[in-house]
């Protein structure tokens, strides 16, 4: 990795886990260009960086023997892949750079994982180490936004990076550390054998290893406490009702702020304060508090910066208010499984009795079909509005009487069809005073916020 010169051709550089790994590949002084079909904030970023990118997929954009680099989103028949492939180029998938990356970066890699939460857990491990000056490197799968990126090189002692487990490459990588945060049925599409399947993936990836790799398991989690016993190695566990390595106690939630006492194999180890909302980022910020204090560091130079970790960009992220046409605050969030969308549910409680009025996205067509009786108990609750779109299909092909609209119809919701403006429109009139609008799902659902607040301002004009 440290020949210099390497030339990296990233095919659709703008995704948040590709654009990562761009920059950190450019702020280690390597050569990167790319392709996507659109422009963005994370294009133009890499641009600033040195990168040529190109928009448009093109075999011309190949111009130069580089190592090109795809995932699992890229078509066979994409025309810089199809040249790649004729002319004999190197071709890594996202994971196998990352894994380069990662297993050969010389510096405790701390990698975390599990089917929800390891965005926020590898994020908030960044955070707190770089602001306490302990300059770590980081890719991680979603924005810091007190960082203002995704990833970067630095020269300390840790790199973070969130290891992904969606089409099985998370047994590619070797971390010093690594956080399994919990396991739940999801992904069918790659893991068609269920959780059993999920759980011997992740089996393969622990018990493969260093010798001593130490592995830290969320025990409170039913599908963590199955692989708990199939794992050999260094074992450590977390918990908030069990008895583990590591433990929160005293757990004071209030609405604006939470605080714990963490304790490691019963010694007291420090109070806590977070201002994440929900018991789930209790979980998160202990099984970081475990992963730090097993590489060493001291809790005390850190303990400071979990206060002011305001969450992930798409994790319950507020992203304004409306103020024209109704009195509205507007969040927008990245669950897209029953289990993150109860989370979110369960912190917005702390909104104290104001209307929900929570926009669904599904995505996937496998996964609402899989997990359509989860979706529905979870979304039934709501103490409020729900609004089901279309499904966000991610490439894949409908599946008879999936759909946003006959889903809607079972929950009694609201279903607005058409894309996210159009939906934007039709939301509109809908709202009241004092609502909470929630955004949810990993499609264009992301984009709703953006649109609320241009008809709100458009509202202003035209009041005026």
């Amino acid at each position: 990795m440290e020949d210099k010169k390497k030339k990296f051709h990233f095919i659709a550089i703008g995704g948040i886990g590709m654009s990562g790994l761009a920059k950190y590949l450019l702020e280690k002084g390597y050569e990167v260009s790319g392709s996507d079909i659109y422009d963005s904030k994370y294009v133009e970023k890499l641009r600033h960086l040195g990168a040529k990118v190109f928009i448009g997929h093109d075999e011309n954009n190949l111009s130069a023997k580089s190592i090109v680099i795809v995932s699992s989103a890229i078509h066979e028949n994409n025309p810089e892949l199809t040249k790649a492939k004729r002319q004999g180029f190197k071709i890594f998938h996202r994971s196998d750079l990352l894994a380069l990356i990662a297993n050969n970066c010389g510096k405790c890699f701390i990698g975390f994982c599990g089917t929800h939460g390891k965005t926020t857990t590898s994020g908030l491990c960044s955070y707190v180490l770089d602001k306490a000056g302990l300059n770590p490197s980081f890719i991680d799968g979603g924005i810091v936004p007190e960082l203002n990126t995704n990833a970067q090189f630095k020269e300390g002692n840790h790199f973070i990076a969130e290891l992904d487990e969606s089409d099985g490459t998370i047994t590619k990588y070797y971390p010093q550390i690594v956080v399994v945060n919990n396991l739940e049925e999801d992904h069918i599409d790659h893991y068609t054998g269920g959780l059993d399947e999920i759980i011997e993936t992740f089996k393969y990836f622990l018990n493969k290893t260093y010798d001593n790799t130490k592995i830290l398991l969320n025990i409170d989690d039913d599908g963590v406490l199955r692989l708990k016993e199939r794992v050999i190695g260094n074992v450590y566990t977390y918990s908030l009702k069990n008895k583990a390595d590591f433990t929160a106690q005293n757990i004071n939630i209030q609405s604006d702020f939470t605080t714990f006492d963490a304790y490691y194999q019963n010694n007291f180890i420090g109070e806590f304060k977070i201002i994440l909302k929900g018991i789930h980022n209790v979980y998160n910020t202990l099984a970081v508090i475990g992963a730090l204090h097993l590489s060493g560091v001291d809790t005390n130079s850190i303990k400071e910066h979990f206060t002011t970790f305001s969450g992930m960009g798409r994790r319950f992220q507020k992203i304004g208010c409306l103020t024209n046409t109704v009195k509205a605050d507007i969040y927008d969030d990245y669950a897209h499984h029953p289990t993150e969308i109860k989370a979110t549910l369960d912190a917005a409680k702390a909104f104290n009795g104001r209307r929900l009025v929570v926009v669904f996205q599904p995505h996937r067509y496998t996964r609402l079909s899989s997990l359509w009786n989860e979706f529905k108990s979870t979304l039934c609750g709501v103490n409020g509005l729900v609004v089901v779109t279309d499904v966000y299909s991610a490439s894949e092909f409908p599946i008879e009487g999936i759909t946003g609209e006959n889903f809607a119809k079972e929950i009694n919701g609201a279903y607005l069809s058409g894309n996210m403006e159009s939906v934007a429109q039709q939301l509109m009139p809908m709202l009241k005073d004092n609502d909470v609008v929630i955004g949810m799902g990993a499609g264009t659902i992301t984009d709703l916020g953006k649109y609320l607040l241009k008809l709100d301002e458009k509202a202003l004009k035209i009041g005026n």
